[in-house]
């Protein structure tokens, strides 16, 4: 009878992914700081032109099993807000965490997560590595969202290395100290072993949240991943200076990088159109490079565990990295920013017997998508869009759920994808940058920033015209000139400010219900 049931209540929420039967178990990957520079992302939306090959196997093979968003925009581009909008589905003004030190719970409302939704739903929880920011960001580790004790890799060895920005182990140093992500990838490839007898027998399918912390900063990684990216084959960026008329407000001052002792106090402190010198953004280029391709092999040989215990059809795999990268464009480093470097993240999605083909979709898609998707897959009851004012509701997301597009990848969708990122001026005031990516713009504007109590609504008082921007993609793919004050967009400027003030809703899919 409950069979039955959870068999009718598949067909009613039209999401029949998941027999009666057996539950697809969900493997949950995650990447720190990784912009969509993946072979599977060659095209127009690569991140670099002057990039060489990547090396990228195993993603690229997940990809080809996947949908694969090519367009895919986080909320706001740093580690615990973009992570925190990810896992509640909903975005900075509703979480109010914008930094690295609010927990979600106590800012901004008691917010069902992803994996917890899933642990209520009968699934084995299992989270390790860097899945939420670690530490007070997330409560350490969002407890009520697992249902085992939380994993964090050590290593007294790395925790004593230099602050260098980056660093290529010797394989004999990697094989007796393992870097962190190779302990988080063994612990995962151990705990997939342990919970595939209870998934097999359908008598409890698992959740199982792997997050890597590369290629964040410093970009440790064994140094035989360097062999992909000869020296010659770097290249310097285009653009190594700020955008022609960029709103000084919009300026980050990398001081992530510049703690560094590589960095610090070496090459200026970060004002707009300093840089650093050539041979240290070669030097760090082919180092992140080398990251992705140490992450790739990581991520494959989780997935391949799968495979080797027989679970490959009843497992959704997704796999996201939290935010872009830039790597010396503009000048900027890091991310904090709302240019499309630090926005545009890669983010696949596997459904067995769904996206065996591979599917590959252009449109405007945001990472408050991946819960209602995830649970869609599953064949969970689906997670409805927030209301308004969504403070004292448990489950919810403000993203829609991405299996329409899993069979119809050019469908009508998104008018745009919404990010944001705070930013403080000489006078210790707030300012908000409301970024929006269409089609073909990215539009932001600066805006005074309070704590309203109805998160939902922009503020209302915008900064001076000086403190817009707008990008056209066709003609400026790089978004080198700010033409927000070019007389040529000024029709443009005003349709998009009053998009952008309309907010997310009114983007939404056209056959999406709006509250």
């Amino acid at each position: 009878m409950k069979g039955v049931t959870l068999l009718v209540g598949c067909i009613a929420a039209l999401s029949c992914f998941a027999s009666a039967a057996r539950r697809k178990n969900v493997l949950f990957l995650v990447s720190d700081d990784m912009r969509p520079q993946l072979g599977a992302y060659a095209g127009r939306h690569f991140p670099s032109r002057v990039s060489p090959k990547m090396h990228t196997p195993n993603l690229d093979a997940l990809a080809s099993r996947s949908l694969l968003l090519g367009r895919a925009y986080v909320q706001q581009a740093v580690c615990s807000p973009s992570r925190t909008s990810l896992l509640t589905g909903r975005r900075p003004d509703t979480t109010h965490v914008h930094d690295l030190i609010a927990y979600f719970r106590r800012v901004g409302g008691n917010f069902t997560t992803i994996p917890q939704y899933f642990k209520e739903h009968g699934y084995a929880t299992v989270g390790m590595g860097k899945i939420f920011h670690p530490g007070m960001a997330s409560g350490h580790d969002d407890p009520v969202s697992w249902t085992e004790k939380y994993f964090h890799a050590h290593s007294k060895y790395w925790s004593k290395y230099p602050r260098y920005s980056w660093y290529a182990a010797k394989e004999s140093e990697v094989e007796k100290h393992p870097l962190l992500d190779d302990i988080t990838a063994d612990h995962a490839v151990a705990t997939l072993k342990r919970l595939a007898p209870a998934a097999r027998s359908a008598e409890r399918p698992f959740f199982v949240a792997v997050g890597f912390h590369r290629p964040h900063l410093p970009f440790f990684f064994p140094a035989r991943f360097l062999k992909y990216y000869p020296e010659a084959e770097i290249r310097l960026p285009d653009n190594a200076y700020a955008p022609v008329d960029l709103p000084e407000i919009a300026w980050s001052n990398f001081d992530e990088l510049r703690s560094y002792v590589d960095v610090k106090n070496k090459y200026g402190y970060g004002a707009i159109n300093t840089t650093l010198p050539p041979s240290k953004v070669l030097q760090l280029r082919r180092a992140y490079y080398a990251t992705i391709s140490y992450v790739d092999s990581l991520v494959g040989r989780v997935v391949a565990t799968l495979d080797e215990l027989g679970l490959a059809n009843d497992t959704i795999i997704s796999f996201w990295g939290d935010h872009g990268w830039q790597l010396g464009e503009h000048g900027e480093w890091c991310k904090h920013t709302d240019f499309e470097l630090a926005t545009h993240a890669p983010m696949m999605v596997r459904v067995p017997g769904e996206t065996d083909g591979g599917v590959v979709t252009d449109r405007l898609t945001e990472f408050v998508d991946l819960f209602p998707t995830l649970a869609d897959a599953a064949g969970l009851p689906p997670v409805p869009l927030c209301p308004r004012d969504s403070s004292a509701v448990r489950t919810c997301a403000e993203g829609v759920s991405l299996v329409p597009l899993m069979r119809a990848p050019a469908r009508r969708w998104k008018a745009a994808a919404f990010s944001q990122f705070p930013r403080m001026d000489v006078g210790s005031n707030v300012y908000m940058g409301y970024s929006m990516r269409t089609e073909r713009y990215r539009y932001t504007e600066w805006m005074a920033y309070e704590d309203l109590p109805t998160p939902h609504r922009l503020p209302g008082k915008v900064y001076p015209r000086g403190h817009v921007e707008l990008y056209d993609h066709d003609v400026d793919p790089d978004e080198n000139v700010n033409s927000a004050a070019d007389r040529a967009y000024s029709a443009v400027v005003a349709r998009l400010h009053e998009a952008l003030l309309a907010g997310w809703r009114a983007a939404l899919p056209p056959d999406v219900t709006r509250t």
